[in-house]
């Protein structure tokens, strides 16, 4: 397990962090289960239907990742009248997860992050940050590919590489950094796992992080786009992204 040397702020900036979620145990906070992902994906088909093609989701800048940028809107639902109650497993509601929209322009798929990975994601970017500020550079250790970095864990006060452990597999995953100093989430374990364990029809050029999505109903967030090669995972060129 690793450890982290806080400075002072950071304490503050986890606790509080740490504050935005609810500390109730209750069922309705476990992961989403298939009445309520249905009972909302029914509640943003009729709304699209509805608005021409619109989408109940929060605005959120272009260069937003794909993974995070259409978070939907309950407000918009519950103002139209096609959802009644928000459920128990959504942030707005006490829940752990942020609900979302993939594939916005075809399916618009209703699918979950899980704040948790959020949390933990920030809490490294945040240790990074402060250190940037005090040594005036980023922490790099080796280059995986153009545009992703796996960091100095040692200059960061951990005992060991940081990781994650994986929603889909249990796998531990590593945490990288891209060429902006945002942290990343390596899924290439989990996607060379239902690569070869289930049957699919990505080709190379295609955004295999949707065979992830295909399985579960939690969304591979902060993580740079990955391709197929060979029948394996590779990261796509563009890996900031």
């Amino acid at each position: 397990m690793r450890t982290i040397k806080y400075p002072a702020v950071l304490l503050i900036f986890v606790f509080l962090s740490g504050c935005m979620f609810p500390q109730s145990e209750r069922a309705a906070n476990n992961l989403p289960n298939d009445a309520q992902l249905a009972q909302v994906q029914s509640a943003v088909n009729q709304y699209k239907s509805q608005q021409n093609g619109l989408l109940p989701i929060r605005t959120k800048p272009n260069e937003t990742p794909v993974f995070q940028k259409y978070q939907i809107d309950f407000t918009r639902l519950k103002e139209t009248g096609l959802l009644a109650t928000i459920p128990g497993t959504a942030f707005e509601n006490g829940g752990y997860y942020q609900y979302i929209i993939i594939r916005p322009e075809t399916e618009a798929e209703v699918k979950v992050i899980d704040l948790r990975v959020t949390d933990k994601v920030r809490e490294l970017e945040t240790t990074l940050h402060f250190y940037e500020q005090e040594n005036e550079f980023t922490p790099y250790k080796e280059q995986i590919v153009p545009g992703v970095y796996s960091l100095d864990h040692e200059k960061l006060g951990l005992d060991e590489p940081p990781t994650l452990e994986s929603p889909y597999t249990g796998n531990l995953l590593p945490l990288y950094a891209n060429g902006s100093g945002d942290v990343v989430i390596d899924y290439r374990k989990d996607l060379n796992h239902f690569l070869k364990e289930t049957d699919h029809s990505y080709q190379p050029g295609d955004d295999i992080r949707y065979l992830l999505t295909d399985q579960s109903p939690i969304a591979p967030a902060y993580s740079p786009p990955y391709t197929i090669k060979d029948g394996d995972p590779v990261f796509m060129q563009k890996a900031s992204e």
